[in-house]
């Protein structure tokens, strides 16, 4: 067996250290001697104590290694333990890139919308919106779900559709399963028939925002229109309106980054006319 300045020198561990360790249960000595006191250490505890030693240049916390050297028999035993913990810090890490792509792909999003919020293209406008004829489909549930309704009025109507779809909003607030919309396209001519009704959409003064990007992120063009309705006194009227410029194609998906929107807002007020669209 090695006296504690022996064993100090191999593992590299003062004997501070060695007599602390002792204290904490993590690393008894084969024998302390009953006279002396002096502690000695039997050669198998040699990697023992150079496992500690790594543990700890880990930042392993003392109560955590004393738990594992307490629960696992042998150096073969630990090593295993090692290699599973290994594996599951592993799959963290891949866990921590996926995030950190994720939030770097938020980042980029977000600083490219506050970009477009200041282009003066996006900023709000104020017209008169002219009745149009329209043939819609009043749905209720989410708002994704609307590619049934269009898919419904398109297969009804063909090539009598004359502009571009949108959509009736008659929440005044975002529902995520049981939304109340009316999926819609423009029509030259036509009558209600299987579930598509066919009506004229009345216009009126209107406040517009163009929103460029994903739909997800809708709602910061809604603050932009809310925030001037609001600035003027006036009153919005339901429904509000999205009209789909440039979106998802039928065949190719395109990039959402580039979908742009036209947010209507039918309002009440008593100021000057604004100019027709």
């Amino acid at each position: 067996m090695y006296s504690i300045g022996e064993f100090s020198r191999i593992t590299g561990l003062s004997i501070k250290t060695l007599r602390f360790y002792h204290e904490q249960r993590l690393l008894v000595p084969t024998k302390v001697d009953s006279g002396t006191g002096y502690r000695y250490y039997a050669p198998q505890l040699v990697e023992t104590a150079r496992i500690i030693t790594r543990l700890r240049d880990l930042d392993f916390p003392l109560a955590e290694i004393t738990s594992i050297l307490a629960e696992h028999n042998d150096d073969a035993d630990i090593i295993e333990y090692l290699e599973r913990h290994r594996a599951v810090i592993e799959d963290r890490l891949r866990q921590y890139r996926s995030v950190s792509k994720a939030l770097e792909q938020i980042i980029s999003n977000e600083r490219e919308a506050r970009q477009t919020m200041n282009d003066e293209s996006f900023d709000v406008q104020e017209k008169t919106l002219t009745p149009i004829l329209v043939a819609g489909v009043r749905m209720q549930g989410k708002y994704s779900d609307c590619g049934q309704g269009f898919s419904q009025i398109g297969k009804a109507f063909g090539f009598r559709i004359c502009g571009k779809p949108m959509m009736l909003c008659y929440d005044s607030e975002y529902r995520e399963t049981d939304a109340n919309f009316e999926p819609c396209m423009p029509i030259r001519k036509g009558e209600s028939v299987g579930g598509v009704n066919v009506r004229e959409l009345p216009g009126g003064r209107a406040v517009t925002v163009l929103h460029r990007g994903p739909y997800n992120q809708l709602g910061r063009s809604y603050a932009k229109l809310i925030d001037y309705v609001k600035t003027h006194g006036w009153t919005i009227q339901s429904p509000t309106r999205e009209v789909y410029l440039k979106g998802p194609g039928m065949i190719f998906k395109r990039n959402p980054e580039k979908y742009i929107t036209e947010i209507q807002m039918l309002v009440e007020a008593d100021d000057v006319k604004a100019p027709v669209s």
